[in-house]
């Protein structure tokens, strides 16, 4: 028998209000996590090994994002690139199970009557305001607005179809204990969003379509569905990270048997009923906050079971499978979330730096004692710093696509020269290792004047890295340490000129042969050009049109 077109268009804007809901509600959550930016990256910096007060950050970094499966992914990232251990994740991912019921709350207010008017508002502020700040707020505005107006759409038109006897069906079966579980496992995972499929629940149960003895398994199986984002974001990832994943669906599933538990066996639904008797909305989404807040605080003690229970399930030693060249903490989940993003390829940033560093220590001793064991370390290291050159720009391009604060893009501007300049640095330390290398295989000796000078610009070398390496890290105008930069720098061009004059005296004199004098030459040259790659790195963060130096990048 065919449908009644009017049923049709009803099915179809239905739809369409879902669609709505959907975007309305990524619309605010990626408006309010942009608003928070820096706060919230600092929010979690602050994070240590008390579980509990990891349950508190979980709690408030998903009430700003507005979505746990975000928070969740983003864990498992910390805990792949080492910023995280398990126990730490798994707090936060426990209070994020709870910080994702603020959505239910708003949802059960009455507020569709302001929807348009938070649309028009939010658009105008997107459309024709110049700050970021002010575009992000217009953002969240209109999100909400596009939220509630896609909410009472659906449930405008689902309250037809709730009358049929093929709807009332289909509700009495799925809200069997288990097909109402695995049906809100399914439907959390497709919309990978636990708020958004317990919204939709309560746009049915606004629509007369659904009581909470239909909805309340399928709440508790919505909560299981927002783990599969997680355990799939987890293939491919460090055992840490899988083991992660798999506490995540332990933790959500036991919290789901004892609540699923307590609603058959006990009169739970009754008293949520009760409690606000001529309100399913709100009655869903208090099923939705009890039964979140219970199992993290029935499970939070339990915590350390979960990771030994884990363990057990995901054997084997982590170290084991460890690639010298990788990303220390990077990880691409964290793209998810733009703001932990910068900050953690920052991180990365300054390992590299460190990296280069330590290489060119190594090439200068390798030099001067003639130690061939020290140039295999160093191109063992050059292959990492090579590595991380490629895997950070590849980050960097992927992360500048995303919507970021002025601040972080302008940070990411900059960061692509930063890692170039690094990596010429490792270079140079490799150019001073073939020199090491020459003048091992050819046991050549350079005069003392001439090693005397060397040292000499190695410690001024030494002196500009270690600076530019510190205010790159600070990320802040330090005037003291730019003029000592800018000082060392020019005194290194300075000493460069007179080191060749003196030796072109001593090649004139006798006192050094042609290859020794070439090699000097090349060793000055390597040195000033790690100097001026320093520089760079040094006033990475200003503009290019201050009057702060910038070298050439040799």
């Amino acid at each position: 028998m065919p449908l009644d077109q009017s049923i049709v268009m009803q099915i179809i804007l239905a739809l369409g209000g879902l669609g709505l809901f959907l975007y309305g509600m990524r619309l605010m959550g990626e408006g309010l996590e942009l608003a928070a930016g820096a706060n919230l990256r600092n929010l979690l910096e602050k994070l240590t090994t008390n579980r509990f007060l990891g349950a508190f950050v979980g709690i408030i970094v998903t009430a700003i994002i507005q979505s746990s499966t975000a928070v969740s992914v983003m864990c498992i990232g910390f805990v792949n690139a080492q910023i995280m251990n398990l126990s730490q994740a798994m707090g936060v991912i426990m209070g994020a199970t709870i910080g994702t019921t603020v959505t239910s709350v708003l949802l059960s207010i009455n507020l569709a009557a302001y929807a348009p008017l938070a649309i028009f508002a939010g658009a105008i502020m997107v459309m024709f305001f110049k700050k970021n700040n002010q575009k992000y707020l217009g953002q969240i505005i209109a999100g909400f607005g596009i939220l509630f107006f896609g909410m009472t759409t659906m449930s405008s038109n689902l309250k037809p179809l709730a009358e049929s006897d093929f709807f009332k069906t289909l509700i009495l079966s799925i809200g069997d204990p288990i097909l109402g579980t695995l049906f809100g496992v399914a439907f959390a995972a497709i919309l990978q969003s636990s708020s958004a499929a317990v919204g939709v629940l309560q746009a049915l149960g606004g629509a007369g379509a659904m009581a909470l003895p239909d909805a309340v398994y399928m709440v508790y199986g919505i909560h299981i569905g927002a783990c599969v984002t997680a355990v799939i974001s987890s293939i491919g990832a460090t055992k840490a990270a899988k083991r992660t994943a798999l506490s995540y669906v332990l933790f959500t599933s036991f919290g789901t048997l004892i609540f699923a538990f307590l609603s058959a066996f006990t009169p739970f639904n009754s008293m949520i009923v009760n409690f606000a008797p001529d309100n399913v909305t709100f009655q869903i989404s208090l099923a939705h906050i009890i039964s979140s807040i219970g199992a993290t605080l029935i499970m939070l003690p339990l915590e350390g079971i979960i990771i030994k229970l884990s363990c057990i399930i995901i054997r084997g030693d982590e170290d084991a499978e460890r690639e010298p060249c990788r990303l220390k903490y990077v990880d691409e989940r964290l793209l998810k979330t733009p703001p932990f993003a910068v900050s953690q390829v920052t991180k990365e940033i300054d390992r590299m730096g460190v990296l280069a560093k330590k290489n060119f220590a190594r090439s200068m001793e390798a030099f001067l004692n003639k130690d061939a064991n020290l140039i295999k370390e160093v191109e063992e290291t050059e292959e990492v710093i090579d590595y991380l050159n490629m895997a950070i720009t590849n980050f960097l391009v992927k992360l500048n696509g995303l919507n970021l604060e002025d601040s972080d893009r302008v940070k990411i501007g900059s960061y692509y020269h930063v890692v170039s300049d690094m990596e010429r640095i490792g270079d140079h330390a490799e150019n001073i290792c073939e020199i090491a290398q020459t003048i091992i295989s050819k046991d050549e000796t350079l005069s003392d004047d001439a090693l005397e000078e060397i040292k000499k610009m190695q410690t001024l070398v030494n002196n500009i890295i270690d600076d530019s390496l510190k205010m790159f890290e600070s990320s802040h105008i330090d005037q003291k340490r730019i003029d000592l930069v800018s000082k060392t720098e020019q005194e290194i061009d300075d000493k460069t000129a007179e080191y060749k004059d003196n030796h072109i005296q001593r090649l004139s004199d006798g006192i050094c042969n042609a290859t020794v004098g070439t090699l000097f030459m090349e060793m000055l040259t390597n040195l000033e050009r790690i100097a001026d790659h320093s520089t760079n790195i040094a006033f990475s963060m200003f503009p290019k049109n201050s009057t702060v130096p910038h070298k050439q990048r040799a």
